[in-house]
């Protein structure tokens, strides 16, 4: 990975030098493409597709497996990029290259509070608790207000604390 970037950045810096500035704008363009080629924001959150994942130490598969998932719909904070390749990061800092097939949209987290977090009935922490999740326990982020979010756990819709999620940004608010 390393050598690649290098490579396509002293090129374009090369092309850009001797005049070619239409050659360096299209060969940014496509190093653009290349290293971010969805647009979308680096860092975010996405979760795993399947019981089974295979992650690599680059990106590709010549490259030996590093680690293999086995929990669907898992968090994973994509850090980078690289053509259909995305370079995530768990919950434990651990971090390897993945197919994009292999990934979803969907919004995951994981409690991190142990024992468990107190899923409420409302975002106020003076509302009826409905439930309990352990830690490591994945709830489906159904969207997230300042400090809470509204969670989906084994069909039982609630309220937890962002404070207690792994797989949400503090600032991060949606519906």
């Amino acid at each position: 990975m390393r050598i690649i970037y290098h490579t396509v950045f002293l090129l374009s810096c090369f092309l850009f030098v001797t005049g070619g500035a239409l050659v360096a704008q299209a060969q940014s363009t496509s190093q653009k493409e290349l290293f971010n080629p969805t647009g979308l924001e680096i860092p975010r959150f996405a979760s795993l597709k399947s019981n089974k994942v295979f992650t690599r130490k680059g990106p590709g598969k010549r490259f030996p497996i590093e680690w293999i998932y086995q929990r669907k719909d898992l968090p994973v904070e994509i850090v980078q990029e690289f053509d259909t390749w995305r370079k995530i990061k768990d919950e434990e800092g651990a971090e390897s290259w993945v197919h994009q097939s292999l990934l979803s949209g969907k919004r995951t987290a994981v409690s991190t509070v142990d024992p468990y977090a107190r899923l409420f009935k409302k975002s106020d922490v003076n509302s009826r608790i409905i439930g309990l999740v352990e830690r490591g326990a994945i709830v489906e982020i159904k969207g997230c207000l300042e400090e809470w979010c509204k969670v989906d756990v084994l069909n039982y819709e609630g309220w937890i604390t962002k404070k207690d999620l792994w797989g949400i940004y503090e600032s991060e608010n949606f519906q």
